[in-house]
């Protein structure tokens, strides 16, 4: 029964032309402002945010509150898609052999913005929980902003695209968690807990860990089971519409999974990624396309059944060249994998970039008060907080730096802390151990033996041995690694490119500053408007999101230009081992 005073349905009715023209419009100049800047800087993001600020709240007001807020959904579904669509392009070897690198990377971009943002007590006078708060909305990288300046710039399938997604999204998980515990200690600090803390750490890490095991113990088992088996598989279970429907399903219910359980849904849709990559993998490596089988034939009648068919074709050489025609194209067609990268490439790629996407960076744009930042006490309290949010987040580049000991100086100076050990070696090993040694080195350096028996000279005849190369061996070698660290830096170009584009902090610091501001941690200003810490938090976590990626366009632009330079010249990459 429906209750009085409610509809029992929406009523539809035409949207007035200045709705449609005002948003056709929203829509097109984000598309084109984002056009123009990839072209330029590879930063076209930051024009989103602009146009945000100018269409919504902030700036012009031509959308209203109900439109803002499904703006705001569909940016965040956009925003789901986008870590999704870096967990596929994610090489799980790539991040196995970079996973130390990374957590140094994360540590350091979360420790660094926690420590300096305690300098707010003495700038704005605030408590160490508003420190704490502060910290935390600036600790988070915004990872929106950083797959997408590594999308636009070719650089996320690298291995400096690597480390840098993986630290952002270490950093994002964190900061999530730090909303997790800023929710729980409301306004003051008397309610904080250990449970606060240890919860959402946790929820996050068993997530994790619970889905790498279920993986491990328990999907591939049974892939390599039924594969052992070799069963009679359905045509339509190869074909990418059956592909489209469960990897849709697993990165739905993975994110609604995590979030239930109390961790970051961005969180899941990355690990999504990753697990559909990882199981792509086992497809390629068991190299049984499930098209291989049709319903009702056996692998027995399939060769007969083949076989037959080439006799036949023998005898008919018109139907044998119209079989050569036919069948390797439908073979190739057939054989192709619907790995999830060509699942998003054909579903989801068009409509997340040209529409939710931009929806969703032009939905950080709403969030930033413009009208009250520009007071003077707060601007230049909010560009030298802004400064040192930057600089806590640009020496994460340092771990990506080889120093080199080859310069005149240290090499001297190493020699000279050499030589006292020297000394104290010649002096303690006995003179038989030097006289083998050397015995040593002369047999080895003889060219040939100097006397063979009989049955080794036939031998020899018989199979000639190579001649001994110079003695170029050295004594211990290490391990080789996919991956190797090189023993210095290139160019100072891969760190630079990681430390700026962690920089950019977007939708978690946002929401994590408006989370603390809503929850009364930050007070009230002291004319009963916005509190100032407030405002200097929202000058750093803006000025962040806007340099970071105009640095790195500017910067990979620089790059692009030398790569091209010396690839006509044949000289090395700018990138060194970081760019593989």
């Amino acid at each position: 029964m429906v209750e009085a005073g409610s509809d029992a349905a929406f009523a539809y009715h035409e949207p007035p032309i200045t709705t449609i023209l005002n948003q056709t419009g929203f829509l097109v100049v984000l598309n084109l402002v984002n056009v123009c800047l990839d072209r330029i800087l590879y930063c076209g993001l930051v024009g989103q945010l602009f146009i945000g600020i100018l269409w919504g709240t902030p700036g012009a007001q031509w959308l209203n509150r109900e439109t803002e807020t499904v703006i705001q959904q569909l940016g965040y579904l956009g925003l789901i898609m986008l870590v999704y669509e870096g967990g596929l392009s994610t090489s799980i070897k790539s991040v196995r052999a970079n996973l130390l690198v990374s957590v140094c990377v994360a540590i350091t971009g979360i420790g660094a913005p926690m420590g300096l943002s305690f300098v707010l007590k003495g700038l704005v006078n605030a408590t160490a929980l508003q420190a704490f708060a502060a910290g935390a909305a600036l600790s988070a990288t915004s990872l929106g902003t950083t797959f997408t300046i590594l999308s636009t710039t070719n650089l996320i399938a690298t291995r400096l695209g690597t480390v840098t997604t993986s630290a952002a999204m270490l950093d994002d998980v964190v900061g999530l968690v730090m909303v997790q515990i800023i929710s729980n200690l409301g306004g003051n600090a008397s309610s904080f807990s250990s449970l606060t803390v240890i919860r959402p750490v946790f929820v996050s890490v068993g997530f994790a860990v619970g889905l790498f095991l279920l993986c491990a113990l328990v999907i591939k088992p049974i892939f390599k089971r039924i594969v052992s088996a070799k069963p009679r598989v359905p045509d339509f279970m190869a074909s990418v519409q059956f592909a489209f429907l469960y990897q849709t399903v697993f990165l739905v219910g993975l994110v609604a999974g995590a979030t239930y359980a109390g961790t970051s849904s961005l969180f899941a849709a990355y690990l999504a990624g990753v697990t559909v990559t990882w199981f792509d993998g086992m497809l390629t490596e068991s190299k049984v396309p499930p098209s291989a089988a049709s319903p009702g034939s056996s692998p027995t009648n399939r060769v007969s059944s083949n076989s037959g068919a080439q006799d036949s074709d023998a005898c008919h050489p018109r139907r044998q060249s119209q079989t050569s025609n036919t069948t390797p194209a439908n073979a190739a067609q057939r054989a192709e994998p619907a790995t999830g990268e060509k699942v998003y490439e054909k579903y989801y790629k068009q409509p997340v970039n040209r529409i939710l996407t931009p929806l969703f960076f032009a939905s950080i744009g709403f969030a930033i008060p413009i009208t009250e930042m520009f007071q003077g006490s707060v601007v230049w309290r909010g560009i030298i907080y802004a400064l040192l949010m930057a600089f806590g987040k640009l020496i994460t580049g340092i771990w990506l730096v080889r120093f080199s000991f080859s310069s005149r100086p240290l090499s001297s100076f190493a020699s000279g802390l050499k030589r006292p050990f020297s000394r104290i070696r010649f002096f303690c090993i006995p003179a038989r151990t030097s006289n083998d040694h050397n015995k040593k080195r002369h047999t080895q350096a003889e060219p040939n033996p100097p006397m063979q028996s009989s049955d080794t000279q036939k031998g020899a005849a018989s199979h000639p041995e190579p001649q001994p190369q110079p003695h170029t061996t050295t004594p211990h070698q290490p391990p080789t690694h996919p991956f190797p660290f090189p023993p210095k830096p290139k160019s100072l170009y891969p760190p630079s490119i990681l430390g700026l584009a962690m920089i950019a902090r977007g939708e978690v610091g946002y929401l994590i500053a408006s989370l603390a501001q809503s929850q009364g941690m930050f007070g009230v200003g002291s004319s009963g408007g916005t509190s100032e810490i407030y405002l200097v938090v929202i000058w750093a976590i803006s000025i962040c999101t806007l340099v970071g990626p105009i640095c790195v366009g500017l910067l990979v632009r620089r790059v692009k230009k030398v790569q091209e330079v010396r690839g006509a010249s044949s000289g090395s990459d700018p990138l060194g081992v970081w760019g593989i």
